[in-house]
């Protein structure tokens, strides 16, 4: 989920959560640093708990059953580990699954060029994205140039930017610039 590498392991018995069989973790390891981090565990409880509250069920036969439980959670620091293994000093670098955008339109117009024509074309190539189940966006504010608009998504982690202009469209082409290596 996060392009984070993990390692699963089962805890010793000293770190098994109190009241547990047993307790299986995954720890995100930092290629940078080799540290972990334990990022989600997975508590296996049996019938202890059952018992002690009387938790039942009905089986097949008609007969009551005392309840086999688990306790799970995936926690926040799972979120501080995709930012701190896709973060750089200009914000974050989500990949492309984890990203809540994952594309942003930018429109480069110049001085006496129609902002209009190239909303249209963006329009257009953000509805082949959208069909496709690509999550963007294009960034249609007048009051800010380029370069802010640039850095503004970046900051926020949007995988790819594509870029395009009155020139771009006479060529039929656009820029794209993928986060992860400016």
């Amino acid at each position: 989920l996060c392009a984070v590498p993990v390692i699963k392991g089962v805890k010793s018995v000293e770190e098994t959560f109190p009241g547990a069989d047993y307790t299986e973790s995954i720890e995100c390891i930092f290629p940078a640093n080799g540290r972990g981090l334990q990022a989600a565990t997975a508590h296996h409880l049996g019938t202890h708990f059952s018992e002690m509250f009387e938790i039942t069920f009905e089986n097949e036969k008609k007969e009551r059953e005392l309840a086999y439980q688990t306790s799970w959670g995936l926690t926040t620091r799972t979120i501080g580990a995709a930012i701190l293994m896709h973060g750089d000093d200009k914000g974050l670098v989500l990949p492309p699954k984890l990203a809540p955008l994952q594309v942003i339109f930018v429109p480069i117009v110049h001085k006496n060029e129609s902002f209009d024509k190239i909303l249209d074309k963006l329009d257009e190539l953000k509805s082949l994205l959208t069909k496709v189940g690509v999550k963007c966006k294009i960034d249609d504010r007048k009051e800010y140039r380029p370069g802010w608009k640039f850095n503004y998504w970046e900051l926020k982690g949007v995988p790819i930017r594509i870029e395009l202009g009155m020139k771009d469209m006479e060529k039929s082409e656009v820029k794209i610039v993928r986060r992860d290596n400016f």
